[in-house]
């Protein structure tokens, strides 16, 4: 076992993939000499060699599309984009071509590829910085949208990207790149894609969260406790596919729902859980389902962003809210 942060998880997942298969292919703006903007990729290239860690020119389409060619022809591009809110110039090649190759060709080109990207707020970076647009990427066929909350799952999630046949977007929560460490095994390992981690069993709610705001989740989770109730922490690990069977039992069990994401809060992914427990789980619910959420503006600047992230406080205010409903 080896103590490590959720970057060094990341950065030792794709030393352990890249000695594995040698059709791997790490590329992007920085990432070869300087090892990235946060330093993921640091000594990929002196490893591996400039053929396989190499600096992109400034542009996010450019990246992209060289990774459907490569992945086309048999390579397994992994790619970085340096911030979520610079993938909006590869948006194009993302929906366009990438999540539909494999039904354009009606099954005889995949794309393999990953595509990394740290995401979120919480570090007072600058505009375009701090995006949390899981729920677009979600929204289209064709690609699997990945998010880590720990080192443990950043290395067995990154692992079942890699090896995926079909493009993994891979979103990595920054806020908690260097917040914590974990104990996280030498060897390879594997995170199923698309099961949900009940990371905390209860009785009395579900709360339901992903990437940085699952460490405030499980905060508000224990200012309920000391209240004596019982929360069920679900940390939903991938975001398409979503796993309806967890949570699904996990309502049924518990009749109330909180749901919180950092994500603007219309047409974001906890409206879609929402739905899928209104459509399976109506019967058993004892209150309505709820979120808390950033709100429907764009992400302040430094000075303003903890009034846009959920705190545990807000949180823990919705748990007792949907526990006192109509008692």
């Amino acid at each position: 076992m080896t103590t490590i942060n959720l970057l060094q998880a990341v950065n030792l997942t794709l030393k352990q993939e890249m000695a594995r298969d040698q059709r791997i292919i790490v590329f992007g703006e920085d990432v070869g000499y300087e090892g990235g903007v946060f330093r993921a990729t640091v000594d990929l290239q002196k490893e591996f060699g400039k053929d396989r860690c190499m600096d992109s020119p400034l542009s996010e389409s450019s990246i992209v599309g060289v990774g459907i060619g490569m992945a086309i022809n048999g390579m397994l591009p992994v790619v970085e984009m340096q911030f979520m809110g610079f993938s909006y110039p590869a948006f194009n090649q993302i929906i366009s071509h990438v999540a539909r190759m494999r039904n354009r060709s009606r099954g005889r080109f995949s794309v393999p590829m990953v595509i990394r990207m740290p995401y979120g707020g919480g570090i007072r970076a600058l505009e375009h910085h701090s995006e949390s647009t899981e729920a677009i990427y979600s929204h289209i066929p064709g690609l699997k949208v990945v998010i880590p909350s720990t080192p443990y799952d950043a290395k067995g999630l990154l692992a079942a990207a890699i090896r995926d046949e079909d493009p993994v977007i891979f979103l990595e929560p920054k806020r908690i790149y260097r917040a914590f460490k974990q104990e996280v095994p030498d060897e390879e390992y594997i995170i199923p894609i698309g099961k949900a981690n009940v990371v905390r069993e209860g009785k009395d709610i579900t709360l339901i969260s992903w990437g940085a705001m699952m460490r405030e989740a499980l905060k508000a989770a224990d200012l309920a406790k000391d209240k004596g109730i019982s929360v069920e922490v679900i940390d939903l690990r991938t975001i398409s596919p979503i796993d309806r069977d967890t949570i699904i039992e996990s309502v049924k069990k518990t009749g109330r729902v909180v749901i919180v994401h950092e994500a603007a809060k219309t047409l974001g992914v906890g409206a879609e859980l929402i739905s899928i427990i209104n459509e399976k789980a109506f019967l058993y619910l004892e209150a309505p389902p709820l979120r808390v959420t950033g709100f429907d503006t764009p992400f302040p600047l430094p000075q303003g962003e903890h009034h846009y992230l959920p705190s545990p406080e807000r949180i823990f205010n919705k748990i007792m809210e949907t526990v006192n409903y109509l008692t």
